[in-house]
């Protein structure tokens, strides 16, 4: 596995620029969302407000992605995500603000979460399709769409252990600070990219009709349709799992945010691991192969660790999760790029952030709810249960034919 095979889509000039500002700026991402489960969790100890939380924070996504997917088909892709950049800097500058200043208000900590998600509805159907235009060779966009997931799982790493110091030392504003600081970084890297001045294609029909081509464009291939509903059901069931990730760290191991904090960085250590692999693969792989695996393996392991007694345990199968899951997220945003036609690309990655971000709401709240009743070792044992048999219906689904 030779290094100049994992990183040759850094030596596009873009791309590397793209690569690092984000780097940077994912890491002040993850310490703010590490934070905010903490410092809600500290304030209200309620399950249900953590599941509604993170309920907010994503559910625009699933209500605006294919449309954003389809405004993004129509106008400067570059554009949009220099803006959604400015605008989360903005949302995390108010966060930080409100903390720092010491008004802890619940409300307006849940209109920002909201704030954030519907930025990202935009940002991150913007910053999926931009990514083959960063790319010249486009042979080389699954190493740059796995090199991607790298960099955000190093952020995952980095981001929780950092944020788990000054979480401990001097709280939650401080991370928020650190947050809109690291925008910094991307916002110089966006403005130092060479880019061909875009010519957005004419439409005549509306967005609205756009973001209906996207459905029919999905319903006429069935393999696309089939690994993005398999993420959509893998984000409602298991991946909210770690909404409740607070609870356990208290309650169930009697830790604090400092214990919290492991939960993300042996997510992300795995998820890293498993992305370097996935960076290496040599174009040709079975995706389809690699998404059932990993979705198992993701399934399984978050119940072995609803189910596991043991803090050190406990970690092991978190960090096996996160590989699960980053191989499943890295494969499917892979095969639909590689699948999709590019006039529609925007479009479909609107569904695929439906899929990635717009189900985890309604997981979240599901969860929380769930955990409200009956508790969070047996809300996330039931949930991941249910979710590895999804992914066994969708190996027997994807062998079934062919389009």
């Amino acid at each position: 596995m030779e290094s100049a095979g994992i990183f040759r889509s850094l030596k596009y000039r873009n791309f590397r620029l793209y690569f690092t500002g984000q780097c940077i700026s994912l890491i002040g991402t993850w310490m703010q969302r590490l934070a905010v489960s903490w410092m809600v969790w500290r304030i209200t100890e309620s399950a249900f407000i953590l599941g509604l939380v993170g309920f907010l924070g994503l559910i625009p996504s699933l209500v605006l992605s294919p449309y954003a997917g389809a405004y993004a088909d129509r106008h400067d892709r570059f554009k949009i995500l220099f803006r959604s950049q400015v605008a989360s800097m903005l949302q995390s500058g108010a966060l930080a603000l409100i903390i720092l200043l010491g008004w802890y208000n619940m409300p307006a900590i849940l209109v920002l979460s909201f704030a954030q998600g519907i930025i990202n509805a935009f940002d991150t159907t913007s910053r999926q399709s931009l990514v083959v235009a960063f790319i010249d060779d486009k042979k080389d966009l699954p190493n740059a769409i796995a090199l991607n997931s790298t960099m955000v799982n190093l952020a995952r790493i980095l981001g929780p252990a950092v944020a788990g110091v000054i979480l401990s030392a001097w709280g939650e504003g401080i991370c928020f600070l650190v947050d809109f600081l690291t925008f910094i970084a991307v916002l110089i890297s966006l403005m130092l990219m060479r880019l061909p001045a875009a010519v957005p294609q004419k439409h005549t029909a509306s967005i609205w009709e756009g973001f209906r081509e996207g459905y029919r464009y999905l319903r006429n291939h069935r393999d696309i349709r089939s690994v993005i509903l398999m993420l959509a059901i893998i984000n409602i069931l298991v991946t909210p799992y770690s909404t409740l990730a607070p609870v356990f760290a208290s309650h169930v191991y009697n830790g604090n945010a400092t214990t919290f904090s492991w939960f993300g960085t042996c997510t992300g250590f795995g998820a890293l691991c498993v992305a370097v692999y996935m960076a290496a693969l040599k174009p040709g792989r079975d995706l389809l192969k690699i998404i059932v695996i990993a979705g198992l393996t993701f399934a399984v392991s978050v119940c072995c660790f609803s189910l596991s007694r043991s803090l050190p345990l406990a970690l092991f199968f978190v960090a096996l999760a996160g590989g699960g899951m980053m191989a499943q997220i890295a494969a499917t945003n892979t095969y639909v790029q590689t699948h999709v036609e590019d006039r529609m690309r925007s479009r479909v990655i609107g569904y695929y952030v439906m899929a990635f971000q717009g189900m985890l709401p309604v997981g979240n709240l599901i969860t929380g709810t769930i955990a409200h009743q009956l508790g969070a070792k047996h809300t996330v044992t039931i949930q991941s249960i249910a979710g590895a048999v999804c992914v066994a219906l969708f190996a027997w689904y994807t062998r079934g034919g062919k389009e």
